[in-house]
């Protein structure tokens, strides 16, 4: 898959515009993003037809399947959320986040530690409970997550080895939301991150993708970040050069009620993607 592909060779003017990216993200600001995507009118619950809603069935179906389980789960630029791990947590021994910003790493461990100040993520995990519907008490799932969220790790992924020498061994699920395309500066990068963090997998592992659909911009408090703008198709071939036999893929058009400046995404995407065995 690939074969030809110099995916390391990105040339100089590509590792400055990546140098760039990574520059605009130090004004990141985790509070002011959560409360613009993760709160309401995003954040509806009794709508199944809102966006946070649809994202959490997306998850908690792929993992209903059954396929989905292992030692090791990674979630790849975990920002500072964790609704992505909610439906994992059954299925996985350990599950490690990872994030390029310390401000989110930081945000990550206080909600781990239980810390009055960290962001409310309850109703999500009343309504992850809910439609799993095995009659779990949400604050069972938020204890069982605690307990297995056992690494907050450093992560680069447009590094060959996205976490260094961090990782023992490469992990059985891959889970990445709203990551690639966000810290990508065109779509050859976007393919080589992607690249890049396949070998975190390992063969025959099972890779769960969300991300944004022709988005050009989003706002994080005082940082506007730039995004590649990716369609279906984008993300197709990138998970085809990267090895990738496609399961699922489901797509949401972001309805103009929900469209409120923040950003300029038209849609999402939601991949469950299984790794070639070689």
């Amino acid at each position: 898959m690939g074969g030809a592909q110099d995916w390391n060779s990105s040339g100089a003017a590509g590792r400055d515009s990546i140098a760039a990216v990574g520059e605009s993200y130090q004004k990141f600001n985790p509070r002011a993003y959560l409360q613009n995507n993760y709160m309401p009118p995003r954040a509806n619950f009794s709508s199944e037809d809102c966006v946070v809603p649809w994202k959490l069935r997306c998850l908690a179906d792929a993992f209903a399947t059954g396929d989905i389980y292992g030692r090791t789960l990674i979630d790849v630029g975990s920002g500072p959320t964790i609704y992505q791990l909610l439906s994992a947590c059954d299925h996985f021994e350990e599950i490690i986040a990872t994030d390029y910003l310390e401000v989110n790493r930081e945000v990550l461990r206080r909600w781990v530690q239980d810390e009055p100040d960290s962001f409310d993520w309850s109703p999500y995990i009343k309504y992850v409970c809910r439609i799993e519907g095995k009659g779990e008490q949400w604050k069972e799932k938020e204890q069982k997550l605690r307990r297995k969220l056992r690494q907050i790790l450093s992560i680069d992924v447009h590094q060959p080895e996205p976490l260094g020498s961090q990782l023992r061994q490469p992990a059985d699920a891959l889970v990445s939301t709203f990551c690639l395309e966000a810290v990508s500066p065109d779509r050859p990068s976007f393919e080589r991150a992607l690249h890049n963090v396949t070998t975190l997998l390992q063969p025959g592992g099972h890779f769960l993708l969300i991300g944004a659909l022709q988005e050009t911009f989003y706002l994080a408090g005082e940082a506007k970040l730039s995004v590649v703008p990716v369609s279906e198709a984008d993300v197709r071939e990138a998970l085809s050069k990267s090895g990738y036999h496609i399961h699922d893929f489901r797509t949401y058009l972001m309805p103009p009620s929900l469209k409120i400046g923040v950003d300029d995404v038209s849609g999402v995407f939601f991949v469950h993607a299984q790794k070639a065995v070689v």
